[in-house]
This record gives C-alpha cells, sequence and structure tokens, in this order.
C-alpha cells in the first residue's frame, strides 16, 4: 500500500485520535493540529501526564490508562523520536488501529514493529496538512 493509500484509510476510518504528547498550550503545534482535527469531526483523547483537560476533552496519563476509558482508534504523536518505541507498545497492546508520528517524527524500527503488529503507520507528516490535503482533491 502507497503512503498515500494508507494516508487516506486512516484519516477516512480513524475517527478516534489519542493525541500523545497534547499541550494546552494554543500556541504548541500539538494544540493546532489537535483543534484543527477535532473541527473536523475527529474525536480528540488528550494524552498527557501533566494536563487534567485539553480542548474540552478529560486528558490521560498515558495511552494504557486512557484505553480504559476510550476506544483508541489512532494514536497521534508528538513527542521526540527517541519517545516512539514504548509508544508504539502501548499503541499495539491497546489496539490502535493506526500510529501517526507528527512531522519531524519518524523511528523506522517501531514503525516496523507496528506494521508487523498489523497497526497502519505514517511517519513524518503532519496530519491536519494531509486532511487538508485530501479534502482539496
Amino acid at each position: 500500500m502507497s503512503v498515500a493509500d494508507t494516508i487516506g484509510l486512516i484519516l477516512g476510518s480513524c475517527r478516534t485520535i489519542a493525541v500523545v504528547g497534547l499541550s494546552p498550550q494554543p500556541y504548541r503545534p500539538s494544540h493546532g493540529v489537535s483543534a484543527a482535527m477535532q473541527a473536523q469531526g475527529y474525536r480528540i483523547i488528550p494524552v498527557n501526564p501533566y494536563a487534567d483537560r485539553v480542548l474540552g476533552e478529560k486528558a490521560y496519563p498515558s495511552l494504557t490508562e486512557a484505553a480504559q476509558h476510550e476506544r483508541i482508534e489512532l494514536v497521534n504523536i508528538f513527542r521526540n523520536p527517541e519517545d516512539v518505541p514504548p509508544l508504539i507498545d502501548e499503541a499495539i497492546a491497546v489496539g490502535a488501529r493506526a500510529v501517526w508520528m507528527q512531522l519531524g517524527i519518524a523511528h523506522a524500527g517501531a514503525a516496523l514493529k507496528a506494521e508487523a503488529a498489523g497497526l497502519l503507520v505514517v511517519q513524518d507528516a503532519c496530519i491536519a496538512v494531509e486532511l487538508a490535503r485530501l479534502a482539496a482533491r
């Protein structure tokens, strides 16, 4: 499957997005991107151990905790590349369908592990930009 096909499949079928590293600060990229996705009808589940609520949604300290209360379809990662491998392990464990590493974030080994577990994977791309690109077609 091509990257474009993977992006289209994820954005078309995954409506609930756990955003790891979602900041409550409006000037942070994670906040703006998540707000844009929320405005397009996606359910955003903040994952940030230092926040109580972000974008009107209850924040959880980890993916594992979030999955005890919410159904997670897509894990959108706003963390440093070295933080990705354990997040992939959590995404697999909680039954996510896909993992998206935001622009500037990639980890080849973790991506291969996610794909081997059956997850769809996108690396080094902005989910809001890709959604706008699809909408413009």
